[in-house]
C-alpha cells in the first residue's frame, strides 16, 4: 500500500524495523529536549504529515521498551488518525514513572501502524440473541 506522506521533520521516514513488524517507529521532531515529569503530559510532534485512504486508520501506540524501561506511554492509545485529517502527526505522552524522563530530538517515541476498517450502521432491534456468556462483563471467567 502507498501513502503519500510529507516529511518536515529532521529525520528519515517511519520504517518497519523487522520483516515481520507491524508498526513504524514515529520519531521526536524537536528544536530542544523536552523534559516530562511524573505524571505530567505533553503533546509531541513528529514533522509528519499523511494523506490515508478512506477506509484507512493510523493507529498511535506505544513502545513496549520505552514503557517497561522508562514509564513513558501513549496517554490515548491507541490515538487514531483519520483519513481525512491532514495535520501533522503529533504523540501524546504521559510518564507514568517516578522520575523525571528527557525526551531527545529523533527519538523514537512511539509506533504507528496502518489499520483497514469498517463503517457500522445501527439496526435497531427490540432484543438480541442469547448467548451462553450473556450479559457477563469484566472477569466474568474468574481469575486467572
Amino acid at each position: 500500500m502507498k501513502i503519500k506522506i510529507v516529511n518536515s521533520s529532521k529525520h528519515t521516514l517511519p520504517q518497519y524495523e523487522t520483516g515481520a513488524s507491524a508498526g513504524m517507529d514515529l520519531r521526536a521532531n524537536l528544536n530542544e529536549a523536552v523534559v516530562l515529569k511524573p505524571l505530567e503530559r505533553t503533546i509531541v510532534p513528529t514533522g509528519l504529515f499523511i494523506e490515508l485512504p478512506i477506509g484507512y486508520e493510523a493507529q498511535v501506540r506505544p513502545r513496549s521498551g520505552l514503557s517497561i524501561k522508562k514509564g513513558i506511554t501513549v496517554l490515548n492509545t491507541p490515538g487514531t488518525i483519520d483519513a481525512d485529517y491532514r495535520g501533522e502527526v503529533k504523540v501524546i505522552l504521559v510518564n507514568l514513572s517516578n522520575e523525571g524522563y528527557q525526551i531527545n530530538d529523533g527519538e523514537r517515541i512511539a509506533q504507528m501502524i496502518i489499520s483497514k476498517h469498517e463503517k457500522a450502521e445501527w439496526v435497531e432491534v427490540d432484543h438480541l440473541e442469547e448467548t451462553t456468556r450473556g450479559a457477563g462483563g469484566f472477569g466474568h471467567t474468574g481469575s486467572g
